[in-house]
């Protein structure tokens, strides 16, 4: 596995606090170093950022490559139960507890202040791992999730084939059919969303995360963003409003 890491001037005085990144479909660890220009912002405010890959790659899994929506750069921070997948792709394992670990032996890095942000997919992960780890992260965010990938068509396709048939196991990671199940994060979740995305009605639904959230009582600011579509232009133009938003809780 590979990933990226950018380390603010402050950590050369000590230890900084760290805000994991997790990319969409189809993305890399240079994706969000490179388009989403959070560097200078993170610079300012002491933040060390980890942009991890979004799955295993050359994993020789038949099936693992030619389609953009599932199985390398289709990880879905999940780790999978079902053969051949459950070999390889075991990415929550590996966001919560591996890359971590890396991370605080190697880096500057204060593993007692955490916080998680993400794109697309990437969204679906921070708000899931955050809801299954509340312990591990003191912040998150998202930019377009998925947050209900069992009532949609990409969780449609990549969690039977992950997890089974066993629609209990698609719920435990659905944000929020986790949060309907009592799971909750300490603090208030940011999730900006562009309101011309061109997956906003079939893919993303951030209306059915909202209604849970206020059902629950779970702090949520839900901000629907005019004109803006699902693309990196969009990260963007709110990436400080994230890091700032972070960097209050870290």
């Amino acid at each position: 596995m590979t990933f990226a890491v950018y380390t603010p001037p402050q950590a050369a005085r000590g230890k900084v606090p760290i805000l994991y990144y997790l990319a969409g479909l189809t993305c890399t660890p240079e994706t969000f170093p490179i388009k989403a220009g959070a560097q200078r912002i993170a610079a300012e405010l002491g933040l060390m950022l980890v942009a991890p890959d979004t799955s295993p790659h050359d994993t020789g899994i038949e099936g693992a490559t030619g389609d953009w929506e599932f199985g390398e750069g289709a990880g879905f921070y999940l780790d999978a139960t079902r053969a051949p997948w459950s070999s390889r792709f075991r990415m929550e394992t590996y966001v919560v507890e591996e890359l971590p670990a890396l991370i605080a032996a190697h880096f500057a890095a204060d593993s007692a202040r955490c916080g998680i942000m993400g794109h697309s997919m990437g969204g679906h992960g921070a708000l899931t791992l955050t809801l299954r780890h509340p312990d591990r992260y003191r912040s998150v965010s998202a930019f377009s999730p998925i947050v209900a990938p069992t009532q949609v068509p990409w969780g449609h396709k990549a969690l039977p084939r992950y997890l089974g048939e066993d629609r209990d196991a698609w719920s435990a990671h659905d944000a929020c059919a986790l949060i309907r199940a009592g799971k909750r994060f300490d603090g208030t979740i940011l999730v900006d969303q562009g309101d011309a995305d061109g997956f906003l009605h079939e893919q993303l639904r951030p209306e059915l995360f909202e209604q849970a959230c206020r059902d629950a009582g779970q702090p949520l600011t839900l901000r629907l963003q005019s004109g803006y579509d699902h693309s990196y232009w969009f990260v963007q133009s709110f990436i400080e409003d994230h890091l700032r938003h972070h960097a209050c809780a870290l």
